[in-house]
């Protein structure tokens, strides 16, 4: 059997090898996004000086919106808890696109657009760098990315068949990688260490991260949880997706985000704002957009989980709560799957984790063709003649 699982673990890793190797450095890129930004640019997302009291939402808003071109329009702010930290507000487009703004000063920092690396390392990680057809012909790059992590997980659990040992000793020996027995034995204990080590996590980040690459697999991993797969992607991550802040906006709505209709679109928002942050503590951030408001906190788990919140424009009065405890299971394992997939779900230390198995997971193709070059090198020189 072992046999089986040998050949099988080699032949699906030699052509698929590189393409995994890609994705999972690619991937481990994307961990600390965030944190890289803010460590080039603290002057974006950070004030000056936290004063005692911030400028009203809507006049920030206002000020904005004066900056921006015709086709823009503002559609939400986010708020965090931390005073030290700037306002984000978001655009209608280019995707992901916002502005920064000092709370305290009124001063608008810069533009926002994710930067070009990290972009090239999402389409890289999703794509191969790849686009979605106009024609609506074959996504190659989503199906190569896809088949190639699915494949990745046979590859894993083949190669915890092979490498289980059947002694506790020999799995010690499994687990530790010996510096003083030559090259060839330190990239092979690299190659099988490596690969026990961060198992758990290569397979729950491939596994989750399957659900954006098919539609049958996704069906079939919520009907695991008794859940009902939304129809046309699921995870809002679809490539080109046109959203509710990338899409076309009414033409009124536009309208109160221009001069001529200035702080109409965002009366009340400082109001709701207000009354959220006071029926919150210890919340870490607050959305709100145009009669919806989102409550998220530092909780275990879905980092995306949020209390949700619709509220009046015209008063500012709150008319609906769903709060995360009592939202279904279909609105919480969504946000799960994301949190498990980028290891954001038990904070720093799964961060880490999450990051260090992604550039390990990177390495084991290689670790595997050198073992397999040399093997098939020392095999043809050992052959008779």
């Amino acid at each position: 059997m072992k046999k089986l699982f040998k050949k099988l673990h080699l032949w699906l890793s030699i052509p698929f090898g590189l393409i995994i190797s890609i994705i999972c450095f690619s991937g481990a890129a994307l961990v600390f996004e965030t944190e890289i930004m803010e460590l080039c640019y603290p002057d974006r997302y950070f004030v000056s000086e936290v004063k005692e009291k911030a400028i009203p939402v809507e006049e920030l808003l206002v000020a904005v919106t004066k900056t921006l071109p015709d086709s823009v329009t503002i559609t939400g702010v986010t708020i965090s808890s931390d005073p030290e930290r700037t306002y984000q507000v978001t655009l209608s487009k280019p995707h992901r696109a916002g502005v920064y703004i000092d709370q305290y000063t009124g001063k608008i920092k810069e533009r926002y657009q994710r930067a070009a690396f990290f972009a090239c390392m999402m389409r890289t990680h999703r794509w191969l760098l790849d686009s979605m057809k106009p024609d609506g012909g074959i996504f190659w790059g989503k199906l190569i990315v896809g088949t190639s992590t699915l494949l990745f997980v046979i590859i894993l659990i083949t190669g915890l068949v092979i490498g289980i040992p059947k002694t506790l000793k020999g799995l010690k020996n499994r687990l530790s990688i010996a510096v003083r027995k030559g090259w060839r034995r330190f990239w092979y204990d690299l190659h099988v260490a490596g690969g026990m080590h961060t198992l758990i996590f290569l397979l729950l980040m491939a596994l989750t991260g399957l659900t954006w690459s098919f539609s049958w697999y996704r069906n079939a991993f919520y009907n695991v949880f008794g859940i009902e797969a939304q129809q046309g992607g699921g995870h809002g991550h679809a490539p080109q997706q046109q959203s509710r802040q990338g899409g076309q906006r009414p033409r009124d709505e536009q309208r109160d985000g221009r001069p001529e209709g200035q702080g109409k679109a965002f009366r009340h928002w400082q109001k709701v704002y207000d009354r959220l942050n006071e029926q919150n503590p210890g919340h870490k951030q607050i959305n709100l957009s145009k009669g919806a408001a989102g409550v998220i906190f530092n909780r275990f788990g879905n980092q995306r989980g949020s209390d949700r919140y619709t509220f009046d424009a015209a008063t500012g009065e709150i008319t609906e709560a769903s709060l995360y405890k009592d939202q279904p299971k279909s609105a919480k394992i969504r946000g799960w799957i994301y949190s498990v997939h980028v290891g954001s779900w038990g904070g720093l230390l799964t961060r880490i984790l999450t990051f260090l198995a992604a550039f390990v997971g990177g390495t084991l193709p290689l670790t595997g063709y050198y073992l397999w070059i040399k093997r098939s090198f020392r095999k043809r020189c050992l052959a008779p003649k």
